[in-house]
């Protein structure tokens, strides 16, 4: 197995909305803001070679929204997923699967492209994975998250025949050495892939800890649907992480790749250790 971070961009977010109840006089430290309170984030993906697959973890927000919707999120930098995975040797038909951890426009958009006035997807030979509890959510949003579930990045998928979905049962094996976890602080039925890689374990945690900030449990995005639940979630991935030296991977933090974590001397959960996935090999 050979497991890859790939870039598909950077965008920025309001910096009180991704932090929730903390101060900003607290997280500008950690991610300062620019003038309008907006902090840049980052789009992490990952990139799976096992056995005959090649597995795409989330792909960013694509290209093929219009001026005003981007204008909101300010794209910038010159990361594309395409261009990312070719770095690596692939191009998107070489892609076999999609894994996407929800459907939120930041982690979905890029599986969807424009052909002309058609919408294609843009990963033409792979099964794209969610859950059906997730899809139906995202198909019939609440009027919190409408904004983020857009049917031109949810709707073609299902009508290509490339929708698959993984059962929901905690701790699935997906494929060899891919098991999932599933949350639903942030949003209902989120997926997060557990991955068996060279003797260590990968957590790749999306949204529920979207950056190494966000490892201290009150750091809760105001995204967050069930805010409660997230906690509670946070604090029993984070104890699994500091008990079995996992290393979690964080797919919004722009300077900080990976991490592991540790308990402080009052039994408080900590960051230890940073590095790129690259390191581990």
């Amino acid at each position: 197995m050979k497991v890859n971070t790939v870039l598909a961009g950077y965008f920025k977010l309001d910096g009180g909305a991704m932090h929730g109840v903390v101060p900003k006089s607290m997280w500008q430290r950690v991610n300062p803001a620019d003038d309008a309170n907006m902090c840049s984030w980052a789009m992490r993906c990952l990139l799976i070679e096992h056995n005959d697959k090649v597995i795409l973890v989330d792909n960013g927000m694509g290209d093929k929204q219009d001026e005003k919707f981007f204008s909101h999120f300010h794209p910038h930098g010159d990361d594309t997923i395409e261009k990312s995975i070719a770095a690596h040797g692939y191009t998107p038909a070489d892609i076999t699967d999609v894994f996407l951890t929800h459907l939120h426009f930041d982690h979905c958009g890029g599986s969807v492209k424009r052909d002309g006035d058609k919408l294609v997807t843009t990963f033409p030979n792979a099964k794209y994975w969610s859950n059906k509890a997730h899809w139906d959510w995202a198909i019939n949003p609440n009027i919190r998250e409408r904004a983020s579930f857009l049917k031109e990045n949810i709707v073609p998928i299902e009508e290509s025949g490339q929708l698959q979905h993984i059962d929901i049962a905690e701790g699935v094996e997906w494929m060899p050495d891919i098991r999932i976890h599933y949350v639903n602080g942030h949003t209902e039925q989120m997926m997060l892939p557990e991955i068996n890689y060279n003797g260590r374990t990968l957590l790749f945690c999306a949204d529920l800890i979207p950056s190494a900030a966000h490892i201290s449990l009150p750091w809760v995005m105001a995204y967050d649907m069930r805010p409660l639940d997230t906690l509670a979630e946070k604090e029993t991935m984070l104890n699994k992480a500091a008990d079995n030296d996992w290393v979690l991977i964080f797919e919004h933090d722009r300077h900080i790749e990976c991490a592991t974590v540790k308990r402080d001397d009052k039994g408080r959960i900590r960051m230890d250790e940073t590095f790129e996935l690259s390191d581990l090999k």
